[in-house]
């Protein structure tokens, strides 16, 4: 196992490369990851068909702001499979504020903060942050993967609200969501034309093959 250029992750070269992460909850998984022990730790394999953060590391993504001691909020958790991963980065001395607006996934994210004690299950609409302003507090990273169609005016929302400045930001972009009638590429334009007004872009990676549609902005207040 060799750690990768970016803090708390790791890869294994063969055949293919595959990502890992030094679990949190040794033994346990989260989905259908394989658990790998080596010198008396263990890591889980990283999908990246299944986390657009994997899929834009897998792309080259030269920096994500997460690393072992950052504070995130997390925006759109659903249940909770790149925040496991996110959790095993930040480690015991990081904290995960995972939002996510439906009570049945929500769920699911409440069972995983059993395990890892750095995660705070947050159950509300990441349209309005305000609404939670009780239980977050300024963050070094805000990660977003929402796919409704005003999902870049909620990802700028809770920047102001709560990245503290210097902070990075990631919006993991669904062009579909955004208008299924124009090509993904000129919604990412779009898009960057938008962010740019706002923050300073550091990173740009598109997600294909690993996700279809889909690109990643890394930005930096």
């Amino acid at each position: 196992m060799n750690e990768s250029r970016l803090y708390g992750i790791f890869e294994e070269r063969g055949k293919r490369r595959t990502l890992f992460t030094k679990s949190l909850a040794p033994g346990k998984t989260v989905y259908d990851e394989r658990l790998v022990k080596e010198k008396g730790k263990e890591y889980r394999s990283w999908n990246p068909e299944k986390s657009k953060l994997a899929a834009a590391i897998m792309k080259g993504a030269s920096q994500i702001g997460i690393k072992p001691g950052t504070s995130v909020l997390y925006l759109g958790a659903s249940t909770g499979t790149t925040v496991s991963h996110v959790s095993d980065i930040v480690g015991k001395d990081g904290f995960i504020y995972a939002v996510e607006f439906a009570p049945r996934v929500a769920r699911e994210l409440v069972f995983l903060s059993e395990d890892r004690p750095n995660i705070a299950p947050i159950l509300a609409d990441a349209n309005q942050p305000n609404k939670y302003a009780d239980k977050v507090s300024e963050v070094d990273v805000v990660f977003q993967d929402i796919a409704q169609k005003n999902q870049v005016e909620i990802f700028l929302k809770n920047i102001d609200t709560y990245l503290r400045k210097g902070g990075f930001a990631l919006l993991a972009l669904k062009a579909r969501s955004v208008d299924v009638t124009r090509r993904p590429k000129q919604i990412f334009n779009q898009v960057r034309a938008e962010l740019e007004r706002k923050v300073t872009i550091v990173d740009y990676r598109v997600l294909d093959p690993f996700e279809k549609d889909h690109c990643m902005f890394v930005v930096k207040k």
